[in-house]
């Protein structure tokens, strides 16, 4: 009830991408695009994991947690996108708002979490493989992948409280494509100082922590690569380790660029940013894809086909 006492606007307006006046169509059918291929791999891979028995390890279950990360992460700004481009609508309620704030902290969270957590499985795949089972059992393995949705949820939660309990009294436009939380908490009739510091600790410092515990996961395990004496089993640990390099650099690549260089032009970052959001989750069910036997395999046994041998 204070909240609603304190809020005089009631919707907000995008004002998009800029510079897009006259190509509404082409990035409408590209967007379109780029979505329906994200929802069709990223479903195929949670299927084929789910359907195949071969595929319930750790790893695999991670990858099926990342997976529903991008179905939902896709979703929080991709068909508002598809809605403003294709009738140039660009309201959203308070609610709608609300909504694109919380579903970005919780999920971002959740894949800066399953990142980490899945570097921490490779190092003990590889630098410890004879006590693997025994340490990413079944009992830790669904504590660490709960962990990152939980979490992530309280995160999300806060912020999300903390940019809404503000009074906006207007103006009420969002120079943004999308609802996020420092655009919104810039158009406050309040003092913003609490929660740039939250925003900074929240969305700067845990990231970055988590960026450094997979570098140090990395190191140690380039490092038992280059003990090994066997040329196969350094290819074969290098190769499990290539698909979670590349999406962990998708991830947090974007996430530097905007961060670290905030003086970067606004047609530069709305760039960085619709790749985070539409192209990032089309392209790491591809990744993980291209060279894992084991994926393709139940993705053919998915559809009917028969599997090679292991």
């Amino acid at each position: 009830m204070e909240m609603e006492n304190r809020t005089v606007v009631s919707e907000f307006i995008l004002l998009g991408i800029r510079n897009t006046e006259g190509h509404e169509t082409i990035l409408f059918v590209v967007f379109l695009g780029f979505y329906l291929c994200t929802i069709l791999g990223n479903v195929l891979i949670f299927s084929a994991i789910l359907t195949d028995s071969r595929l319930h390890t750790p790893m695999y279950i991670f990858l099926c947690n990342l997976s529903v990360v991008d179905l939902g992460f896709s979703s929080i700004a991709t068909p508002k996108l598809l809605v403003s481009l294709s009738t140039k609508s660009r309201t959203i309620s308070l609610g709608g708002c609300m909504s694109q704030v919380f579903f970005y902290h919780f999920l971002a969270s959740t894949e800066c979490l399953l990142c980490t957590v899945m570097a921490f499985d490779r190092y003990v795949a590889i630098c410890h493989p004879l006590h693997y089972l025994i340490i990413m059992n079944w009992r830790v393995c669904a504590i660490l992948a709960a962990g990152t949705w939980v979490s992530s949820f309280f995160h999300a939660t806060i912020l999300t409280s903390l940019t809404f309990t503000l009074p906006y009294c207007g103006p009420n436009v969002v120079d943004y494509f999308v609802c996020d939380m420092l655009p919104v908490a810039k158009l406050a009739c309040a003092d913003t100082y609490v929660i740039e510091t939250v925003t900074f600790t929240n969305t700067g410092v845990v990231p970055m922590t988590c960026f450094f515990l997979i570098l140090a996961s990395y190191v140690r395990i380039f490092y038992s690569i280059l003990k090994m004496n066997s040329a196969e089993g350094r290819r074969k640990a290098a190769s499990t380790c290539a698909s979670h390099l590349t999406v962990v650099t998708l991830f947090f690549g974007p996430c530097a660029l905007v961060f670290t260089q905030p003086r970067q032009s606004k047609v530069v970052a709305t760039s960085v940013q619709l790749f985070g959001y539409i192209a990032s989750p089309m392209l790491n069910p591809v990744i993980y894809t291209l060279r894992n036997k084991e994926v393709k395999g139940a993705l053919r046994k998915l559809r009917g086909g028969q599997t090679t041998a292991r």
